[in-house]
């Protein structure tokens, strides 16, 4: 996979009028640190420094045992700090945040806690875990890569989001300490920043043939392409938001992603595991290595364990415990994750392994050393996320609603003064919210809020009333002149949805946005404010739409899922009244399915057959993949005899009318849609679409 963003190089060319660089394929933008990269931007204001240095004297910066333990075990960095993707393009540039190490320097454009944050993310290079046994390469994409010396050689654990960089992990420590074969590779969780880059450490033969073992929790196949394909092209969108897609790197825009810098643009790749963890708990042993893996479904993934290194004393705690207080809702997309059971995985980790654990590294950020400061991080992380749970559900139940939660909720000082508390891939604020639509959903309980209007259909009558574009423009001016960036926000944002092409209008709430986005300790939040901002001042991007995986992922695809995909693609308005049944086969692997078109639904049942279809579909699971990765199409298997169409055609011309091809290019900001947006990628209507990119999380 190549992963060329939507208009990246059209930015590049956007961004200060050529100030800004891209970095290789056109795939990273660069700006000068010294000053903003957009020449409508401004610097932070009064109230935004004020905010600042407040945090600066606040916060517990005189604890410095997170950048003691980020040090610890170094051996290594390379010479390098870009990697190249196959394909041509930079997969990797650490160096484009070097401006983060000027020795000394506050940027006032970000928050303290976050400059924090980013800071200790750029540790890079190869690191001794525990002595001897457990090494990480840090730096090399948005996770780390672990390597367990066992008694032949390594033991690979998540390795990274694309072959490239994870192939230069290997190449690195083999480099440092010996070259040793990969024995066997463990991917923790189902996002792909944790398995994408496996072929770059193991070859497929190896692990079809048995020598290469690749173990991972159960139900990890379905997870890995389930998570992110029913609203694929619209989590794609809203990242150019959470992961900052168009914001140069410059201490004005992206400056970090929390759990790591940013995420690789490399091959992504998927090789089926061998081994299932399907037990809460079981126990390996693997190249001499005893390890005993924790399952905890539900968590930071729907698919996730943990494992524990009995005989080193070493507990690995996946993406469940890291640098940050995670998210329970992905502003990205993702189904709302269960804060109480994340806790609960975590004391039940804590007292069957942290009791007596002297070492704790995870997929993310950096150890942890010695059994008390093991012990007080997991408990620190267990009670954030149960006050997290118990507290929003504690004011939810005296009446405060999911649009009043986030202005409410606060974690106790206790926590506040506990960095390994601090919600960096989170935010209070949208992890709040989450629990509350968790147990009670969207609605706050007002009629008006249960069927409201669209922004754009409501906002004219509050123009209106407020007297006009010039008057809201004049208030708004006047809050942001005294900080007040959330109530400007809030007529502002009107008044742009009500007159989409008013450039004064967009241009004030960005400035709006951007002093929001240069206060937030989260990135997510940041990026997303940033980024709109970006959008207001210069409009969304235009261009090829974002490819974010590659043909392993549509392989791994089951057929039932690729029959759901197709049923949301397809415009129920060209098929009103339209009855059809299709039997399709698949003898291969021996699949059936019964494929309904009725009531502008399109429905399928796996395991049965109709008895009086209208046309039976039958082909192998191997040459439905062609179709589905857009190599081929229906007629030319049928041509090569691959596939066999028995019955009427019409149902399934009907059909193939009737499908959709998603493309990312709709506004999520009114006018800011370019005059000749992209158009949708022509390709075989039965392709699947690309699932989105879990990486992250």
């Amino acid at each position: 996979m190549k992963r060329n963003w939507l208009g990246l190089a059209l930015a590049s060319a956007l961004l200060c009028g050529g100030n800004a660089l891209a970095a290789g394929g056109g795939s990273i933008v660069t700006a000068d640190p010294s000053k903003h990269f957009d020449p409508k931007g401004k610097p932070p204001s009064k109230f935004t420094l004020e905010l600042q240095n407040g945090l600066r004297k606040s916060l517990p910066f005189d604890d410095k045992r997170d950048f003691d333990e980020a040090r610890r075990g170094f051996i290594a960095a390379p010479t390098f700090k870009r990697i190249m993707a196959d394909a041509g393009n930079v997969a990797w540039d650490m160096g484009s945040y070097d401006f983060l190490l000027e020795p000394g320097k506050n940027f006032d454009t970000i928050n303290p806690s976050l400059q924090r944050q980013a800071i200790l993310n750029m540790a890079y290079g190869l690191y001794e875990v525990v002595p001897g046994k457990i090494y990480q390469v840090r730096g090399f994409d948005l996770a780390n890569i672990s390597f367990i010396k066992g008694d032949t050689g390594w033991i690979v654990f998540d390795p990274l989001t694309s072959k490239e960089t994870a192939r230069a992990a290997l190449n690195f420590i083999n480099e440092k300490l010996g070259k040793r074969p990969v024995v066997a590779v463990v991917f923790s969780h189902s996002h792909a920043d944790h398995f994408g880059g496996v072929r770059g450490v193991v070859d497929e033969a190896d692990v079809k043939s048995g020598k290469v073992p690749i173990i991972a929790p159960g139900g990890f196949m379905e997870h890995a392409i389930a998570e992110n394909v029913y609203a694929g092209n619209a989590m794609n969108r809203r990242m150019f938001f959470q992961y900052g897609i168009l914001l140069p790197r410059s201490p004005y825009g992206h400056v970090d992603q929390s759990i790591g810098k940013n995420t690789a643009s490399g091959n992504l790749g998927l090789i089926e595991p061998t081994r299932y963890i399907n037990k809460d708990y079981e126990l390996l042993t693997i190249d001499g290595v005893k390890m005993e893996f924790q399952n905890t479904p539900g968590t930071e993934a729907p698919s996730e364990m943990n494992t524990y290194f009995p005989d080193l004393k070493a507990f690995w705690a996946a993406e469940n415990i890291t640098g940050t207080i995670h998210n329970i809702y992905t502003l990205r997309g993702a189904l709302v994750r269960d804060a109480l059971a994340w806790s609960k995985y975590i004391n039940a980790a804590l007292y069957r392994y942290g009791t007596e654990a002297e070492y704790m590294f995870a997929s993310h950020s950096w150890p942890r050393f010695g059994n008390d400061r093991v012990q007080e991080v997991m408990r620190t992380q267990r009670d954030t996320y149960a006050y997290l749970n118990n507290h929003v559900l504690h004011l939810a139940n005296q009446g405060v609603t999911i649009n009043e939660i986030h202005n409410v909720f606060k974690t106790p000082k206790s926590l506040q003064n506990q960095w390994a508390a601090h919600s960096y891939h989170g935010s209070e604020e949208h992890n709040s919210r989450a629990v509350l639509n968790r147990y009670l959903g969207y609605w706050d309980g007002n009629p008006a809020t249960l069927i409201p209007l669209s922004p754009k259909d409501s906002a004219p009558l509050y123009v209106e009333m407020m007297g006009g574009a010039s008057k809201i423009i004049a208030k708004g001016q006047q809050l942001f002149a005294k900080g007040d960036y959330r109530l400007a926000m809030e007529i502002l944002n009107k008044l742009v949805y009500a007159e989409p092409e008013n450039a004064k209008a967009k241009d004030l709430l960005a400035d709006v946005y951007e002093q929001i986005g240069y206060q937030k300790e989260s990135p997510s939040l940041r990026n997303s404010f940033l980024a709109a901002a970006y959008e207001l001042r210069n409009g969304m991007p235009a261009g090829v739409p974002p490819k974010s995986s590659g043909p392993d992922m549509i392989r791994a695809m089951s057929t039932e899922l690729w029959l759901n995909s197709l049923a949301i693609s397809m415009d129920s308005r060209k098929v009103a009244g339209v009855q059809a049944v299709i039997n399709l086969v698949t003898p291969d692997n021996g699949e059936k399915f019964v494929v309904e078109l009725s009531n502008s639904a399109l429905t399928n049942i796996k395991g049965h057959q109709a008895k009086k279809p209208d046309l039976t579909i039958t082909l192998n699971r191997s040459d439905l993949e062609q179709v589905m990765s857009g190599s081929s199409n229906f007629e030319q298997l049928i041509a090569a005899g691959k596939a066999k169409f028995a019955g009427d055609r019409k149902p399934f011309e009907l059909l193939r009318g009737a499908l959709v091809r998603f493309t990312p290019n709709f506004e999520l900001l009114p006018g800011t849609m370019p005059a000749k947006p992209a158009a949708p990628v022509g390709k075989e209507p039965f392709a699947a679409d690309q699932p989105a990119d879990t990486t992250g999380g």
